[in-house]
């Protein structure tokens, strides 16, 4: 059996005229992992996906995929992975079994293999019971569960999957990280997913975060969390600037002026709310105390909030 990651990424730069899209990119993902690349739209996901899925060649650097070269063995590479796009490719006028039975013809899966696979995965997505179903008539939930099924029944060695929870409620979310959690537990697929949804990406075992072409976080959730350290406090304010500059006077404090919030990461920080309040109450609107989030990962890596980036990278 190949032993080479599932993934391998090395100094990936990707253009569009003028308009970088990815920037020496480098990770790599083992195989058996659930890896989640996270960023907001503008991030780079979209191209990098598309490079992945061999839709795009690279253009400066290396990808692997399965130890195959992403430059060269488009082939290779095809009949080992399976994708899922957040476009649908259902064809709603057919039923479950018959979209199946289409994407099972063409990578040559036919007869009592195909019997089986077929009733393995739609027991195991729960879509037994739905198999002769026109896809019309399925809550977006189950189609996400059919378009799992397609992506998988040629028994793909790497599932790649692009934000494969667009349009699904917090139920139907939840079904889906249990199905894929099942597709790596029972056939020891490994899974790549793009998202820009911070408590989609914290289910991941690693994650990396993109941000303007860049990857600018790689570890497991908790690890990138434990980096920032502390806790964290949020201070809004109609002075922003004002306030961090007398935080950092009168305390010698490092605070991060973000729009017009002031952030500290503390390690204490709960203790300084008293503090700040009896100091400055006539400056402070709120004050709020958490622990740790992806989005302050983010901001700690870029100086900006995640969904700041998204505003600013729409023309």
């Amino acid at each position: 059996m190949n032993s080479a990651p599932a993934m391998s990424v090395a100094g990936l730069t990707h253009s569009y005229g003028p308009n970088v899209a990815l920037r020496d990119v480098t990770l790599s993902v083992e195989r058996g992992e659930i890896f989640g690349l996270l960023g907001p739209n503008g991030g780079g996901k979209t191209t990098l996906f598309r490079i992945l899925s061999t839709l795009l060649p690279p253009q400066t650097g290396e990808v692997r995929l399965l130890g195959f070269d992403a430059s060269r063995d488009w082939n290779e590479i095809r009949r080992r992975i399976g994708i899922v796009f957040q476009a649908p490719s259902l064809d709603k006028k057919l039923t479950v079994t018959e979209n199946i039975w289409h994407q099972a013809a063409l990578y040559g899966v036919r007869g009592e293999e195909y019997r089986t696979r077929l009733s393995e995965l739609l027991n195991q997505l729960g879509l037994a019971d739905r198999a002769g179903q026109r896809v019309e008539q399925l809550s977006g939930g189950l189609r996400r569960r059919v378009e799992l099924a397609k992506g998988m029944i040629h028994r793909p060695e790497l599932l790649l999957l692009d934000e494969p929870s667009t349009g699904l409620d917090p139920g139907a979310r939840l079904d889906l990280w249990n199905y894929l959690r099942q597709l790596r537990g029972e056939f020891g697929v490994t899974i790549v997913l793009t998202t820009h949804l911070l408590e989609e990406a914290d289910k991941a075992d690693r994650l990396g975060i993109l941000a303007s072409g860049s990857l600018v976080a790689l570890d497991t959730p908790d690890n990138l969390r434990a980096a920032v350290g502390g806790e964290t406090l949020a201070i809004e304010t109609a002075c922003a600037a004002d306030l961090a500059a007398e935080l950092s006077r009168r305390w010698s404090l490092a605070p991060r002026v973000v729009d017009n919030t002031v952030r500290l990461e503390l390690p204490d920080a709960r203790q300084w709310v008293a503090r700040i309040m009896e100091a400055f109450s006539a400056q402070v609107a709120s004050i709020t105390l958490s622990k740790p989030s992806l989005e302050d990962v983010f901001i700690a890596r870029t100086g900006h909030r995640f969904w700041h980036e998204a505003a600013e990278s729409r023309p």
